[in-house]
């Protein structure tokens, strides 16, 4: 048959179908020759021939085999897959190699077990390189810096209390935490991005995050419509398919709360209001949380997260630094000085502008205590992630030596 009508179907899978390629047995082009590997990479964005291109594929090659070992390997984590990593791959010195062995056209192997193995450290490498490549983190500090402030300037603490409160501070709203989470580890991303069918650095949303914690649950709603009243989050700006709420049922704590608004006493009093929409508040609680965006949470968490983005202005440090040798330029005349006063700089923007994510988290004291304890701790919930990793990253050579995973 012509081998234009040969079809990758796992490829196509890929392109139109919706699967990722971490899922995938076997997506890669039909290799025959080191030339065909070559192409592939330049197509990535790689030329293997660039001796300094070479040695960050290497180098990452080298961290993906650690990487596997330390998280998903019993040699390194006691939960890990009692199987060891190939001895041949600790003497693969051309990354070439690897697709050829991934397709089973390699010199040196060509069983199942080996092409699995080279398929498993492909997507190791794939994952790390998407994580260094975020354009963006060059900007991390500016980053958290204007994010963080825009929050901390509403943030105060008189004695032992902690509270969140207006500029004219004609409404405070006790607090019992404010927690920032300033930079996810190089590890987790990596982690997370192998669990995640949309496996790309630009995807994750939680590497800067906020954490209020009330002290009871009708200050909740109350903290969401201050940080909205007061402009620290933009509606506009919300990434609506990264919304959670595990709290509250809305649909009752709307219905309940016009109810009481439109039968209230006009007179009553400020405690007694709170006391009843705290009891609003309380009977529209959800008993169990069924989350469909993240299978890793447990039924017992409670909280409302979501994700909002700011537009983030990065003024370029070497604008500055070159105007004050061009004025050091004007007062010479030798030909360095005219040298520098002839260059261009119009090219390189002053100012960088772009939107990032962060995410906000938002409970109350009875609920964070819940949350930190049992099934529904951070603990439980990094190694819920990373077996589903493991189990993904893993299910061929799984199922071709039928090991059992709890």
């Amino acid at each position: 048959m012509n081998k234009t009508y040969k079809f990758n179907w796992e490829t196509f899978d890929i392109i139109i179908g919706g699967k990722s390629s971490i899922d995938a047995k076997n997506y890669l082009s039909s290799f025959t020759q080191k030339s065909d590997a070559e192409k592939f990479l330049e197509g990535y964005g790689f030329d293997i021939n660039d001796p300094v291109q070479a040695a960050e594929l290497f180098g990452n090659f080298q961290e993906a085999i650690q990487f596997i070992k330390r998280y998903f390997l019993k040699e390194g984590n006691e939960e890990g897959l009692d199987v060891k990593i190939p001895t041949v791959f600790y003497s693969v010195t051309d990354i070439s190699d690897l697709f050829l062995i991934a397709t089973k056209k390699s010199d040196i192997l060509e069983d199942k077990e080996s092409s699995i193995w080279a398929g498993i450290i492909l997507k190791v490498m794939h994952t790390i390189l998407h994580t260094d490549k975020d354009l963006r983190y060059r900007y991390f500090t500016t980053i958290q810096t204007q994010i963080f402030d825009r929050f901390y300037r509403f943030i105060h603490r008189d004695s032992e209390e902690l509270y969140i409160e207006s500029d004219d501070k004609s409404l405070r709203i006790p607090l019992l935490e404010f927690e920032t989470k300033s930079k996810k580890s190089r590890e987790s991303i990596i982690i997370k991005l192998l669990h995640k069918k949309e496996n790309v650095a630009e995807e994750l949303f939680d590497r800067i995050g906020i954490r209020l914690v009330t002290k009871n649950k009708v200050d909740v709603l109350r903290v969401i419509d201050f940080l909205v009243q007061n402009y620290l989050i933009i509606a506009n700006n919300i990434k609506p398919s990264r919304s959670q709420n595990s709290l509250f049922d809305l649909d009752i704590l709307k219905t309940e709360h016009k109810k009481f608004l439109e039968s209230a006493d006009p007179d009553i009093s400020q405690e007694d209001l709170a006391e009843k929409l705290e009891e609003i508040a309380l009977k529209s609680v959800i008993e169990k949380n069924k989350s469909e965006s993240n299978e890793h949470s447990s039924e017992e968490y409670k909280a409302i997260h979501f994700t909002c983005r700011q537009l983030i202005k990065y003024r370029s440090p070497v604008i500055k630094q070159f105007s004050d040798i061009k004025d050091l330029a004007k007062q010479e005349s030798s030909d360095l000085s005219k040298k520098i006063l002839s260059l261009d700089l119009s090219s390189i923007a002053q100012d960088v502008r772009f939107f990032y994510p962060y995410e906000v988290q938002i409970t109350d004291m009875e609920s964070h205590e819940s949350n930190t304890d049992g099934e529904a701790s951070h603990q439980e919930y990094k190694k819920s992630q990373l077996i589903s990793a493991m189990k993904r990253l893993f299910k061929p050579l799984i199922d071709l030596k039928e090991i059992k995973v709890d």
